[in-house]
């Protein structure tokens, strides 16, 4: 019976120790520090390359957008995220 116990307890501990994965909010907005690299080939700043980092699970969205499409798939847009080490979505 103890060991079942033991087991319990260090499941439940194990559980509650558990760090919920935050989601991302979906908001082109987060990525004006961006704004000088996608429009004009500047080099990111590192406030754009977090962004675009956080931003990622969002490309294939903002790329069905026809108001964003052609930002993300841009020569300055790719190579912004080439530049930050971000995956160029595939979708």
């Amino acid at each position: 019976m103890k060991p079942i116990l033991l087991l319990f307890l260090v499941s439940a501990l194990l559980l509650s120790a558990a760090v919920p994965t935050a989601s991302v909010t979906c908001n082109p907005l987060e990525l004006s520090p961006c704004s000088s690299a996608v429009l004009s080939g500047a080099r990111p700043s590192a406030a754009c390359c977090a962004k675009l980092k956080e931003q990622q699970p969002c490309f294939c969205q903002y790329k069905k957008n026809p108001s964003l499409k052609d930002y993300v798939n841009s020569d300055n847009g790719k190579k912004a995220l080439k530049a930050c080490g971000v995956p160029i979505p595939s979708c």
